[in-house]
């Protein structure tokens, strides 16, 4: 059975401030139970876990997103991971080496989830922007960071190939939730103390555009700075 990815809009995209929603949560979650997103206007960032969409706002504030709220980016697929053992005492430094080495390849995407206790939690939030859009390199300024000990709860995310650099992010893109869903959102670092790690490879990839957006269709994409910007903006 293929393992399909399903993904609106690119990070490419993002990089010259096309943040408008272009896609209602209710048509997303027509293709997955997980994954995650941002809303429009890069409001929070979105952690989706068994069907429900969670927001994480600037604030710090984590709620239930409603189904006609829209989002320019997202990732999400139906979750069938495959348990590949628990990570014990994991510093952030060694947390996505430890990662990569559970990948059945490096060339294809995957998603990671883990469950389970963490030392030191950090994660950032951008804040909301509103139109005329900055671009995405110019947000990073404008981040609210967020950290916290001793937390359980889950990171849920997706590993890109660096051949598809510009459609996502190459390399790993996790987001966090904690249990009692009071904290949340990009992950930046992260030590575990233990949890158990999940991987679920990709054979299929179905990337849907937004065809019907006027500033899509009319910008003019500089090649150059794509991948640079991403990096800098996601951290």
């Amino acid at each position: 059975m293929s393992q399909l990815l399903y993904q609106h809009g690119t990070l490419a995209n993002l990089v010259p401030g096309l943040f408008a929603g272009t896609m209602t949560i209710g048509e997303l979650m027509r293709h997955g139970d997980t994954g995650i997103g941002t809303l429009a206007g890069l409001d929070g960032e979105l952690v989706i876990l068994a069907g429900v969409v969670y927001q994480v706002a600037s604030s710090g504030k984590v709620r239930v997103v409603q189904p006609e709220e829209k989002l320019p980016f997202a990732n999400v697929h139906y979750a069938r991971f495959h348990t590949v053992g628990k990570l014990k005492n994991v510093t952030d430094s060694q947390l996505r080496p430890t990662i990569e080495s559970t990948l059945a390849t490096v060339n294809t995407f995957a998603g990671v989830k883990m469950h389970g206790r963490f030392s030191h939690v950090q994660t950032r939030v951008v804040n909301a922007q509103q139109a005329p859009y900055p671009t995405l390199r110019a947000t990073a300024e404008a981040q609210t960071l967020f950290e916290k000990d001793d937390v359980e709860g889950t990171v849920v995310g997706y590993f890109t190939p660096l051949l598809y650099a510009g459609v996502a992010a190459p390399g790993f893109h996790l987001h966090f939730l904690s249990d009692d869903h009071k904290f949340g959102g990009h992950l930046l670092s992260l030590d575990v103390t233990e949890a158990e790690l999940g991987i679920q490879t990709f054979s299929d990839l179905r990337l849907h555009l937004p065809v019907d957006d006027a500033a899509f269709k009319q910008e003019d994409f500089d090649e150059t700075k794509i991948v640079k910007d991403i990096m800098v903006a996601e951290g």
